[in-house]
């Protein structure tokens, strides 16, 4: 698959690659990207890139030499019996030729985990006087690399002059990707794959049969994505299994602290740490009705932020016996099942994404922005409502709603009751409202009542 989407990465990269002896980190979750991105960025800019093996320390450093060889030859002729006589020797190397990098190790999680005197030589190494070399590392391990880079005393990372949180690509960029009919079909595609470029590239060649690359990659029990989460817990450091129960509760539909405590049996208070740590992963979210107190944590609902995450908890982690012992054409019958809602949630998702950079399209409502970040509101009786976002200048106030489909009949309807919502703050604000629908069904984009935005509009501001 083309390289793509990273374009403001690889600026902030080579920006620090004009600094001498710059330290770079790049972290995120496993399939997003990140190794594609270092071995892009190092084919351009005449970097040396290495991978740490999840191995004991002396045949870390002989695979480190392997790879550092590529570049000086004869590196790896000798034996290095210790992580400082590696990096000196590295450093005496780059100096000899000028070169200044970028030094590029990806996993760096497992030099860490194999050896606890590896982040001291490391920063050692780092802080010596005179280095020249600039240096980029990154890591899988969500909850290690955040722990490590937030904390700005934790050697070496602490260290970092530029850390870059590697996200899931933008769901506007499905449309140069997958083959589809209209863009209303890309709302099904983002609602299995959602922004990671590695599912993307294992599903394009499926092309629109989306139930064949659904049953190929993650149904089967031969397919490379059936057993995605577990390894994704696994590779951890340490490994965060014991927080699966967490995951398939909330999965299977439990969004409140005491719906959760109750499937699994245990008191609400015991869950703040676990949760902390599957939000610290991208795991889970965390949402806060339009117009809470953010600090305030009592009506707050938690979900599975990733698409195919959440999708392969509901159909793939009840099911697994079952789709072990059926054929194809009854595996897809559990997909098929939880289909419509996975797309409807996925629909509200990307509208809510969208809103913040609505006055950046060519629709009519862009003029109305910008738009702070859009939250579901929900409280007690009162009607829900799907997106609401308060204009920055604070004068104006966005109320939507996402629907799956759409007719001229209903959408006044519709949008005559969002013109008189019941929102915190909207006595003060001019109502702004607008029906979002992936196939508008020629309906105008704007009338007397409000606004109508169709799937082309969204994925447009996505981009």
């Amino acid at each position: 698959m083309e390289f793509l989407g990273r374009d403001s990465e690889v600026r902030r990269l080579n920006k620090e690659l004009a600094r001498t002896g710059s330290l770079s980190v790049i972290w995120g979750r496993r399939r997003v990207g990140k190794s594609r991105l270092l071995i892009e960025w190092c084919r351009h800019c005449d970097g040396l890139y290495a991978v740490a093996e999840n191995s004991a320390p002396a045949v870390q450093r002989r695979h480190l030499a392997s790879a550092v060889a590529e570049r000086f030859p004869g590196f790896a002729d000798i034996e290095y019996p210790t992580w400082r006589a590696l990096l000196a020797r590295l450093s005496v190397e780059a100096d000899q030729v000028g070169w200044r990098g970028p030094f590029i190790v990806d996993e760096l999680q497992h030099l860490m985990a194999a050896d606890p005197l590896f982040p001291g030589r490391f920063q050692d190494w780092l802080h010596r006087s005179g280095r020249k070399l600039c240096v980029a590392v990154s890591g899988s391990s969500q909850g290690m690399m955040h722990r490590v880079v937030v904390d700005a005393c934790a050697p070496p990372l602490g260290l970092a002059v530029e850390s870059i949180a590697l996200r899931p690509l933008r769901a506007g960029l499905l449309a140069d990707v997958f083959e589809f009919r209209q863009f209303g079909d890309l709302v099904g595609i983002y609602a299995l794959w959602g922004g990671m470029p590695r599912y993307w590239e294992l599903a394009v060649p499926f092309g629109e049969d989306l139930d064949g690359a659904v049953d190929a990659l993650v149904l089967d029990p031969c397919g490379p994505l059936h057993h995605e989460p577990e390894h994704l817990l696994y590779e951890e450091t340490p490994p965060a299994t014991s927080l699966r129960p967490l995951l398939d509760v909330v999965g299977s539909g439990a969004r409140r602290l005491g719906e959760i405590a109750g499937r699994l049996d245990r008191p609400a208070t015991s869950l703040a740490r676990p949760i902390a740590a599957l939000m610290e992963m991208g795991f889970i979210c965390r949402e806060l009705p339009f117009g809470s107190d953010p600090h305030s944590g009592k009506r707050s609902l938690y979900r599975i932020g990733d698409p195919f995450l959440r999708m392969w908890f509901r159909v793939v982690a009840p099911h697994r016996a079952a789709l072990t012992a059926s054929p194809p054409e009854s595996r897809l019958r559990y997909w098929h099942r939880y289909k419509r809602d996975l797309e409807a949630v996925a629909w509200q998702e990307l509208c809510s994404a969208a809103v913040p950079r609505l006055h950046e399209s060519d629709h009519p409502i862009a003029g109305f922005g910008p738009f702070e970040p859009a939250q579901r509101f929900w409280h007690g009786s009162a009607h829900e409502r799907d997106v609401v976002a308060r204009s920055v200048d604070g004068s104006r106030l966005l109320v939507g709603e996402a629907r799956r489909s759409l007719d001229s009949q209903n959408a006044a309807r519709l949008l005559a009751g969002l013109a008189n919502a019941a929102l915190p703050g909207a006595r003060d604000c001019d109502i702004i409202p607008v029906l979002f629908a992936p196939q508008a069904n020629d309906l105008p984009r704007q009338n007397e009542l409000g606004f109508v935005v169709d799937a082309e509009s969204v994925f447009s501001a996505l981009r």
